[in-house]
């Protein structure tokens, strides 16, 4: 049965896509590695919990076959921030968010900078005696 259960989960990691704009943070990718661990000896694993393993393959499957796409249809292709699927994905591209984490340190230096309580000049050695 083991053998059937990876079968499965072989199949459902090549139908899986991958977006190589996510690069170390694709969901195809992660579910690749987890399933490689899980079946470290490929059709001969034993699993611990084959019950666990049969629910994880069923609601990876309802995902990746868009079941709930299909039986709850959206009225519109945008969020309610007005963001289309097309706009989402460019945002959360690799790329993307380097580029906002770059401006996120920029921000926060700039912030510390400015409501420091230290003058930048006064360091403990340097700081006047008080006499």
């Amino acid at each position: 049965m083991s053998a059937t259960r990876y079968r499965r989960f072989l199949k459902l990691c090549e139908e899986w896509p991958l977006d190589e704009t996510k690069k170390g943070r694709d969901l195809g990718t992660f579910l690749r590695h987890k399933v490689a661990h899980a079946f470290r000896e490929g059709e001969n694993t034993q699993l611990s919990d084959p019950e666990k393993c049969d629910q994880m393959y069923e609601s990876l499957s309802r995902i990746n076959n868009n079941v709930n796409r299909e039986r709850f249809p959206r009225t519109k292709d945008t969020s309610f921030t007005g963001v289309t699927v097309e706009e989402c994905r460019m945002l959360l591209a690799t790329g993307s968010m380097q580029q906002m984490d770059e401006q996120k340190k920029g921000l926060w230096k700039t912030l510390m900078e400015r409501f420091s309580s230290k003058p930048e000049d006064v360091t403990p050695e340097k700081a006047p005696e008080n006499k």
